[in-house]
């Protein structure tokens, strides 16, 4: 568990336990098998929002709790325990990608539609970014919508999209002028609307049991009044809203490695080789305490990204520098700990092997090493 930091209360300690039984309850003994198979059940969507999970911080009106960044990370961290990566990012794209962008872009018949069934888990969100051509290069998307009358018009394709073989909703990223920046918008996109269909689920190296789709927009027409926010603001929003996504991504880096810490400690504890424990061998201590004092550097690193994102201070700087560090040093941690099981770390019958093939991500995923690199050089 992080050590204690002045804004985590009794209340978050709170939240801590009530996640961290849903996790090792309902997702660790079936997340082997999730992946396996390639789909986690929809239902546990309603399981987790029983819980209040997706609507931490928002607006008890819609069904939200109202509470603070605090209580979301309390949140996230503990979503680990579940040894399901791909489960805590599906409901981290529900709870901390697509309802804050509709509860803070939102028009009031927007959210009284939208927010209360999504809070609910009846209704699955995505977000539609990234196409062929452009991922995190946001300027570069083609997915076109035209106005024709009361309507838009929406022609194109997007790739990678989580969610997707199976959101209800998605939160779609569209171009509306030629400009690169000031040409495109987002729309609240029902996928039950005529000419979408979902082309194919992508395989994936890791994150099994979480469905990332292809998308095809053959003419789809939604009326004007499902745009979000303002009308060619969109690339505006979509870098702001991944400050969310990017904070969120950086804690999750922390717990997985804490977790993989966990594993690796308990099992050179326990194995032997030349006739004394894997712990009592200076090469493992050493690579052990040097990823302690690293990953407590990490979580502070969070940890002030996340008073600021708090407070409503800007937090770029701050955000960018905890993905980039953590997303990166989960890619060190993991293999170390995995090389500590050996042969056994290399299966997935152990929870590290997933871990391993899973945290990759964390380098792609919400903008790739080298952006965080470039945001930070300018």
């Amino acid at each position: 568990m992080p050590v204690q930091f002045p804004y985590f209360t009794e209340e978050h300690d709170l939240i801590r336990q009530t996640v961290r039984r849903f996790a090792k309850e309902e997702i660790a003994p079936h997340a082997a098998r999730w992946d396996e198979e390639g789909l986690f059940p929809r239902e546990l969507f309603a399981k987790a929002a029983s819980l209040g999970l997706f609507g931490i911080r928002q607006d008890p009106k819609y069904g939200g709790s109202g509470m603070d960044w605090w209580a979301t990370a309390a949140y996230l961290e503990e979503m680990t325990y579940g040894e399901s990566p791909s489960v805590a990012m599906a409901m981290m794209v529900q709870s901390e990608i697509t309802l804050p962008v509709i509860a803070e872009l939102g028009t009031e018949e927007q959210k009284a539609e939208f927010l209360p069934p999504a809070i609910a888990g009846d209704c699955m969100l995505a977000l539609g970014i990234s196409e062929p051509g452009a991922g995190s290069d946001v300027a570069g998307i083609q997915c076109r919508a035209e106005g024709d009358g009361e309507d838009l018009v929406i022609i194109g394709q997007k790739l990678w999209i989580t969610n997707s073989t199976r959101a209800d909703l998605i939160l779609l990223a569209v171009r509306t002028s030629d400009d690169p920046h000031k040409g495109i918008s987002l729309v609240l996109f029902p996928t039950n609307t005529p000419g979408f269909h979902v082309g194919k689920k992508l395989k994936k190296v890791g994150n099994l049991a979480s469905d990332t789709g292809e998308l095809f927009f053959e003419r789809c027409r939604i009326p004007k009044r499902n745009v979000l926010g303002e009308w060619n603001r969109g690339f505006y929003y979509i870098m702001h809203n991944f400050q969310g996504e990017r904070l969120a991504l950086a804690l999750q880096a922390t717990a997985c490695m804490d977790r993989a810490m966990s594993y690796a400690r308990e099992y050179a504890a326990e194995r032997t080789a030349f006739g004394k424990r894997l712990a009592n061998f200076q090469v493992w201590r050493h690579t052990l305490a040097t990823h302690a004092a690293s990953i407590e550097a990490g979580r502070w690193l969070n940890y002030r990204a996340l008073d600021l994102m708090n407070r409503g201070l800007p937090c770029t700087r701050e955000v960018t520098m905890a993905k980039l560090f953590n997303a990166e040093l989960a890619q060190k941690v993991v293999y170390d700990c995995m090389q500590i099981f050996g042969g056994f770390g290399y299966t997935t019958d152990y929870p590290i092997g997933r871990l391993w093939r899973d945290v990759r991500l964390f380098t792609i995923g919400g903008g790739t090493t080298e952006i965080m690199k470039e945001i930070l050089s300018k």
